[in-house]
């Protein structure tokens, strides 16, 4: 069974450090496609999504790979110094808050893509790769007593309550450079 395989084969610190790489990978699918598909499909998007969500979503359809990169870069900065938090110092909290946020990121992908029908930029590796690494990281953690569930549920918690503040900051510093 491959998850025998994995449990035997991959250190509990491997499994961690998977996180950015993971991340690069669903990244680079992204920065790849997202100023060409923007162009071709934003007048489509525009037509389906509600109104009132217009202004929200405006910056999001000027941006160019060059400024999606920029913002991919700062969150890998952030996800990478999380991970070597959780490897030196066995503090497992801002890891388990990206964590939580990736393993959510892939719903968004998903729902983009039903919402549209049609494929949407980083749908692939969501399915692919964020899924899969995100389950197996938690279930990991868990068996082997990094974490407990109440880690995962005030790690989730409190990217929930942080998402609505790094949502207008990136849509307020991309205002700034359109």
């Amino acid at each position: 069974m491959i998850l025998e395989w994995f449990n035997t084969h991959l250190h509990i610190l491997t499994v961690v450090w998977l996180f950015p790489i993971i991340f690069m990978f669903h990244d680079f699918e992204e920065i790849l496609t997202v100023e060409s598909w923007v162009k071709q499909n934003k007048d489509f998007v525009f037509k389906k999504i509600p109104p009132f969500m217009h202004k929200h979503f405006y910056s999001s359809f000027q941006v160019t790979t060059v400024q999606f990169a920029q913002d991919v870069f700062r969150i890998f900065l952030a996800i990478t110094a999380s991970t070597l938090i959780a490897v030196l110092f066995s503090f497992y909290f801002p890891y388990l808050m990206f964590l939580a946020l990736f393993f959510a990121h892939v719903f968004t992908h998903i729902g983009q893509a039903v919402y549209l029908r049609k494929y949407t930029p980083g749908v692939m590796t969501s399915i692919f790769l964020v899924l899969p690494y995100s389950l197996y990281a938690y279930y990991r953690l868990l068996a082997e007593a990094v974490i407990t569930s109440g880690d995962i549920i005030w790690s989730s918690l409190s990217m929930c309550a942080g998402v609505p503040f790094i949502f207008l900051y990136l849509v307020r510093s991309r205002n700034r450079r359109t």
